[in-house]
């Protein structure tokens, strides 16, 4: 086993799956707290069924699954040297830029049934929406880097 090449698959795993975690929190938990301050989480639930919309929280679900599992899929490959190093990072590094539009998609039901049943916006209130977005921008604007990198040789025993 290659630690560097281990290591990589770790981390880049840990990403996806911290972007997903939070991801699932911004849109279920923080920003509706948010957007509707000084009520609680079961209070701004009731209020959403009682207006017949709620946070789409499966559909939320099935966004975070899908992120973990590509990633895991792509760990899978490294950890089973059937991908490069550069490959490896590549990847991920696209699975964290497309985070930022799949997350905006996943998020827009719970947006849109915020707004409709506490008459405010659909965006985000919560500031963590941004941070996510940041991440992917820095995702995406490091991925022309890595992709026309030269391959290094690997030292020996590496």
């Amino acid at each position: 086993m290659q630690w560097p090449v281990t290591l990589l698959g770790l981390a880049g795993y840990l990403s996806v799956v911290g972007y997903a975690v939070a991801g699932v929190f911004q849109i279920l938990v923080w920003n509706p707290l948010a957007a509707v301050p000084g009520a609680t989480l079961d209070e701004i639930h009731a209020v959403m069924d009682r207006a017949n919309e709620s946070l789409s929280a499966p559909v939320v679900l099935v966004w975070a699954a899908t992120g973990t599992l590509l990633a895991a899929a792509v760990l899978i490959a490294t950890l089973k040297q059937s991908i490069s190093i550069k490959v490896t990072t590549v990847l991920y590094l696209l699975l964290l830029a497309l985070g930022a539009p799949s997350h905006m998609m996943a998020s827009f039901p719970a947006g849109m049934g915020i707004a409709d049943a506490f008459a405010t916006s659909g965006g985000d209130h919560a500031p963590w929406g941004v941070m996510l977005y940041i991440v992917s921008a820095l995702a995406f604007l490091a991925l022309p880097v890595v992709a026309v990198s030269r391959n290094r040789p690997e030292a020996p025993g590496v």
